[in-house]
């Protein structure tokens, strides 16, 4: 027996999965002690996060997952797939129309992955950068939230 679908039912159970992918990965980025089993989770749910966001979000929800995948992949010391999702990411946020916090955490991001990939005038570029832009987070909450992932982020030497 077949069973059928509601197409907006379909659509708001892929969005719930999506926003709690997405939310497992970011919880887990910013722990300060995982496991490598907390790792694997990381990284399958920062995937899934993108790969349910594809079908239906816009920019900016595939944006944010590469943000995402970008901070996942630099935790890991995954150089080249970070620089890969930070840089995507980094020229969604930096077109002229992101808001304040999406700014400090494409140049926080960034900063992780050059670490990741080796580049250190790159990381101090960005790590440079994301220190000043947090300062122009108002919104209450979103500076707590920055500041949970940037405190993951090595400092330049």
């Amino acid at each position: 027996m077949a069973h059928e679908t509601n197409p907006d039912e379909s659509l708001a159970w892929r969005r719930r999965f999506a926003a709690a992918a997405n939310n497992r990965a970011w919880e887990l980025s910013e722990s300060a002690a995982r496991s490598a089993d907390d790792d694997a989770e990381m990284l399958d749910a920062a995937h899934a996060a993108r790969f349910l966001w594809r079908g239906i979000g816009n920019e900016k929800n595939a944006a944010n997952a590469d943000l995402l995948l970008g901070q996942v992949h630099a935790l890991l010391g995954n150089g080249s797939p970070a620089m890969q999702y930070a840089n995507s990411a980094f020229a969604f946020f930096s077109s002229g129309t992101s808001l304040p916090w999406e700014i400090a955490f494409a140049h926080a991001v960034l900063a992780h992955a050059a670490h990741a990939n080796g580049d250190a005038a790159l990381h101090g570029l960005h790590y440079r950068k994301a220190a000043e832009a947090v300062q122009a987070i108002t919104v209450p909450g979103n500076r707590e939230i920055f500041d949970a992932t940037f405190r993951v982020i090595p400092k330049p030497a």
